[in-house]
């Protein structure tokens, strides 16, 4: 474009990205009313190899992100303004220039104060320290969570957040463990292994702890691709065995995770875990049906409970409160948080009881507590007291 407006426009362009100081760059008004592409947004990233320009093309239904050196880059922000669009607005440090191409082929050009405060970074999907990193990680490899290149597959980058988030959740408790020497974890249900192997690369790899760690999961072919990961990884003291929460036959446990075990399960998983005196108990339930099938609401609570999707949450909240209480009355400081948001999974609860020797429970003032809310709801038992024997 030889325009004496539009080289003004790009000289700024090019100043702009190489002081960084630009901040965004927007064409918009379709040249051509029927394309499916509304928009094309540009912003300045660093990459491995350098600064590029990063564009989204914004269409109707979907959007479309490329990176591009620089010099290639604005080259197609030229074409683009000669053949798609009519506006290019670019917002930067000190001002904001708009140019506009009008309908007799004539180009206007206005500049405005600036109008984005927002700091300015060039990090491309910039994202707080992680405590699983993903380069030449094999796990998370033979897992799909990267590929062989070793970046985080699009589709799988909300899981690769939940790994993450899981980590930093359960960090604390694990760095003021009392026993560091030669600890025993068991992941009750352990699936696909990817939060298995997360827990143990953080613990062996990052806090250099002696752990020994077993997957129980009842699925074979998961046992036998999880063991077969975890040799590959060269994870020496995590193996997977096949078998149920209820009937695997542990020497001792000194972790027990059972993340979304489903409804009675939790409670057998947590059953062990303090049956076996282990110093942390981490449980991320999943259904609540045992509880939501014995209430039988009489008082003015019956409203509540009337309609179905209610009466399934307060039975979530009933279950999940009456295990957090019944881990406390076994000598257990006791969280419940949220272990990731429900846009990423609706399973979102976490339970974490950690033994402590500081402070001795009332037994019977907090079974009283669980006896009033049970009477309140009509509940007969909490499968939980049933495997405990209350």
């Amino acid at each position: 474009m030889q325009n004496s407006q539009t080289k003004i426009f790009f000289d700024k362009l090019q100043s702009n990205i190489e002081i960084k100081e630009l901040i965004k760059l927007t064409l918009t008004g379709k040249r051509e009313k029927s394309s499916d592409l509304k928009k094309l947004i540009i912003t300045a990233v660093e990459l491995k190899k350098g600064y590029c320009l990063n564009f989204i093309y914004r269409h109707n239904t979907k959007d479309i992100t490329k990176n591009f050196e620089i010099f290639e880059g604005i080259q197609f922000i030229e074409k683009a303004l000669e053949e798609e669009f009519l506006n290019a607005e670019m917002f930067s440090k000190n001002e904001n220039l708009n140019l506009f191409i009008l309908p007799n082929g004539k180009v206007k050009l206005k500049s405005t104060k600036p109008v984005l405060e927002a700091p300015l970074t060039y990090l491309h999907n910039k994202v707080k320290e992680r405590l699983i990193h993903p380069h030449e990680n094999i796990y998370l490899r033979e897992l799909g969570i990267t590929n062989v290149n070793w970046e985080i597959r699009r589709e799988m980058s909300d899981k690769f957040k939940q790994i993450n988030q899981y980590i930093e959740l359960l960090a604390p408790n694990l760095k003021e463990l009392t026993v560091t020497d030669n600890l025993h974890i068991v992941d009750m249900g352990s699936g696909k292994g990817y939060l298995t192997f997360a827990l143990y690369d953080y613990l062996s790899n990052y806090l250099k702890i002696n752990i020994q760690m077993t997957g129980v999961e009842y699925r074979e072919e998961l046992v036998k691709t999880c063991n077969t990961i975890a040799e590959m990884a060269d994870f020496g003291s995590l193996n997977f065995v096949q078998g149920t929460i209820e009937k695997t036959d542990l020497d001792k446990i000194d972790i027990l995770i059972a993340l979304h075990a489903c409804d009675t399960a939790t409670d057998e998983a947590i059953y062990r875990g303090i049956t076996s005196g282990a110093e942390l108990i981490v449980c991320a339930p999943c259904c609540h049906k045992q509880i939501r099938k014995a209430m039988n609401v009489s008082n003015e609570l019956i409203n509540v409970t009337r309609f179905g999707i209610l009466k399934e949450r307060q039975a979530e909240i009933i279950t999940d409160t009456i295990r957090a209480m019944i881990l406390e009355a076994y000598g257990y400081k006791t969280n419940v948080f949220e272990f990731i948001s429900l846009e990423h999974t609706p399973k979102n609860v976490m339970i974490v009881g950690k033994k402590t020797t500081t402070k001795v429970p009332n037994k019977i003032e907090i079974f009283n507590k669980i006896s009033a809310i049970k009477q309140l709801y009509g509940i007969e038992k909490h499968y939980l007291e049933t495997l405990l024997e209350l």
